[in-house]
């Protein structure tokens, strides 16, 4: 609406500086206090744009100045048509139909005063009384196409945003689906394999008991083994209620979505061997939300749909992840409860948060500790 504005602005000006320098010696005082009133509800127009009562009333106020400015100066007439042709299609341009046609009344009123008092001959009040009667028709032939063109535009955004509610609907269906179906093989997998390997292990007990001493060594070893893939049966079932949606592979997807759905642009790059980290699951959830936060505050405040996500493992003793918008701030930022949530988050699993923000730059850093990679030597 801004550039809009800007032209009307731009016409206006070339319109008036013609008018005002083509006869300016017949201009009186009284012209150009009028004039300048006229060009005070010019730039008023814009500040009222949500208030058409009002705008009507400006509109047909400059259609009723336009009396006082071109009479009785005779020369400039051309310039007060074309002056009175740009009211009538602001109005035409802000205003409904029935409002348009008010100021539309009120401005040939006005024209009908300035030709009748004119010295022009009467071909030539002929000639622009069908100017107006063209003007009129051809604007309001545009209100129509504009208004079926707002309509349809307004139209295909509500099927938009009920496609994507949709597809969000189906997403998180689909996802709800793929969840049971992972927690039934789960419990499939600990009622079965699970109790017969537990079973194993007791019958491995008992034989080690009554085994002979040179059997024990064999029978202690298919005792760990047992042990063993008992555990990884068990890791494997948790890891089969754990939800599909957090974790580093979450974010993957929370960045496609939010690339596919809200058209945001977002670069997303990986140092050091971040996917090789060893997070636990708490702590991969509580990364998968905050950047999920930070994408969030970005959409919501931020004046671009830029961001750039970065994950690094630098030495293998922590984790890092940056979400950094390249956009104008408010100098005077203060934490709001979602980057409160996202500090509490990550300092429950030995993480921080840091905020730094500048002219052009917001980012937001967090840092996890990892566990001993001694662990992963053997």
């Amino acid at each position: 609406m801004k550039k809009v504005y800007f032209i009307w602005l731009t016409i206006h000006c070339t319109i008036w500086t013609f008018a005002l320098g083509v006869n300016v010696q017949d201009f009186e005082p009284r012209h150009l206090i009028v004039t300048s009133v006229f060009l005070i509800l010019l730039f008023l127009a814009p500040l009222l744009r949500e208030k058409p009562r009002i705008q009507i009333l400006l509109f047909s106020v400059q259609a009723l100045l336009t009396i006082l400015i071109f009479y009785p100066i005779y020369e400039p007439i051309p310039y007060a048509i074309l002056i009175q042709s740009l009211i009538m299609a602001e109005a035409v341009f802000y205003l409904s139909r029935t409002k348009s046609l008010i100021v539309i009344a009120v401005q040939l009123i006005s024209a009908a005063v300035i030709l009748i008092t004119s010295s022009l001959t009467a071909s030539q009040i002929v000639w622009c009384a069908v100017y107006y009667l063209l003007l009129i028709a051809a604007l309001l032939y545009h209100q129509v196409i504009h208004n079926r063109g707002k309509e349809a535009r307004l139209s295909n955004e509500a099927l938009l945003e009920e496609y994507r509610r949709m597809k969000r609907q189906l997403l998180v269906e689909e996802q709800q689906a793929r969840q049971d179906e992972r927690m039934l093989i789960g419990h499939e997998i600990h009622d079965s394999v699970g109790h017969k390997l537990t079973a194993l292990l007791f019958q491995f007990e008992a034989f080690r008991l009554t085994a002979a001493e040179k059997d024990k060594e064999t029978v202690e070893k298919l005792k760990e083994l047992a042990e063993q893939s008992l555990e990884e049966t068990r890791q494997a079932v948790r890891s089969f209620k754990q939800r599909e949606g957090s974790g580093l592979q979450g974010v993957i997807r929370l960045i496609r979505k939010l690339e596919m759905e809200s058209f945001m642009k977002i670069q997303f790059s990986v140092k050091h061997g971040a996917f090789a980290a060893p997070l636990t699951g708490e702590q991969s959830f509580a990364i998968y939300r905050a950047v999920q936060e930070a994408l969030t505050n970005i959409m919501k405040h931020s004046s671009t749909r830029e961001a750039q996500v970065i994950f690094e493992s630098p030495g293998g003793s922590i984790f890092r992840f940056e979400v950094i918008n390249s956009a104008p701030h408010n100098r005077y930022f203060q934490e709001g409860y979602g980057l409160k949530s996202m500090r509490e988050r990550l300092e429950k699993v030995g993480g921080s948060l840091e905020i730094d923000f500048g002219a052009q730059r917001f980012l937001v850093r967090g840092t996890i500790r990892l566990a001993d990679w001694s662990g992963y030597d053997d």
